[in-house]
């Protein structure tokens, strides 16, 4: 599952990239949503790619048709760009504790032409309220807040070498719980909670989320028919009493690596996720 979704021309944009100004042989230039975004990532370390995209996927318009959508743990701001580019009605805020990313982040929404509705800012989830403020972040004003936390527990295991790639795939134990209630203050009343997480991890997804948000709908993704979902989406309603629902799984390759044609609508295409997740 961490499939890089870029197309082949991104190879080719690289050989003649050396000359462009904003061009660092430790990045890298990828294309998504067919070619509809381009990216600037780091050549080693964490590198975004197909979870992201199916994060932003599940993102569809307010009932009020405003969305403004805070993305938590943004990197190079990945997902919320997808949402930016799939959603022309969109307001997107990239929130990265890492300053690098956060940097990259802002030159991948100049570079896409999207300064004008996107942001990004280096802030975390545990910072202070006058912070936040001082970021331009308020308390229960986002209608969509999205995240693709880190995966892992720090006490689990060896961390990456790489510092970045280490941060973006490890925290510690109450992280989650800590992501959930962040993201549960940013949400309005009513508002949306994506994540996509490990499918392994669903039982801490609930515990963390399902205190704060009602109507919680579990997409598994399944890498391939009849294999173990690795994957999950979970969606969230801010006040909903609506009861936990999980859908059929999503699944994503058929012969050989090739995606099937659902995935390839939304990853190529920008297609959405909504007729599986409901508004």
């Amino acid at each position: 599952m961490a499939i890089e979704v870029s197309d082949g021309e991104a190879a080719s944009r690289l050989s003649g990239a050396a000359d462009a100004p904003e061009f660092d042989r430790d990045l890298t230039d990828d294309a998504f949503l067919g070619g509809a975004l381009t990216l600037l990532q780091m050549r080693s370390g964490y590198r975004a790619g197909l979870d992201a995209v199916m994060l932003a996927a599940g993102v569809a318009p307010a009932g009020d048709g405003a969305l403004r959508v805070l993305d938590v743990g943004a990197g190079v701001g990945t997902a919320g760009l997808c949402v930016a580019r799939r959603l022309p009605m969109a307001e997107v805020a990239l929130m990265e504790r890492e300053p690098e990313l956060a940097e990259l982040a802002a030159r991948n929404i100049e570079r896409n032409d999207l300064g004008r509705r996107v942001r990004a800012m280096a802030g975390s989830v545990g910072a202070a309220v006058a912070d936040l403020r001082a970021l331009g972040l308020q308390d229960e004003s986002f209608s969509h807040v999205i995240a693709n936390p880190p995966y892992y527990d720090v006490s689990a295991g060896t961390l990456a070498p790489d510092r970045l790639k280490a941060g973006a795939h490890a925290m510690d134990g109450d992280g989650l719980e800590r992501w959930a209630r962040f993201m549960a203050r940013m949400a309005r009343p009513l508002g949306v909670t994506l994540v996509v997480h490990r499918a392994d991890a669903l039982p801490q997804l609930l515990q963390a989320f399902g205190q704060r948000f009602g109507a919680l709908t579990i997409l598994p993704l399944h890498p391939r028919a009849g294999e173990p979902a690795s994957r999950v989406l979970m969606r969230g309603v801010k006040g909903s009493r609506a009861p936990l629902r999980i859908l059929p799984g999503f699944v994503l390759h058929g012969e050989g690596n090739a995606f099937t044609p659902e995935a390839q609508e939304i990853l190529r295409n920008g297609g959405p996720l909504l007729p599986l997740m409901g508004k």
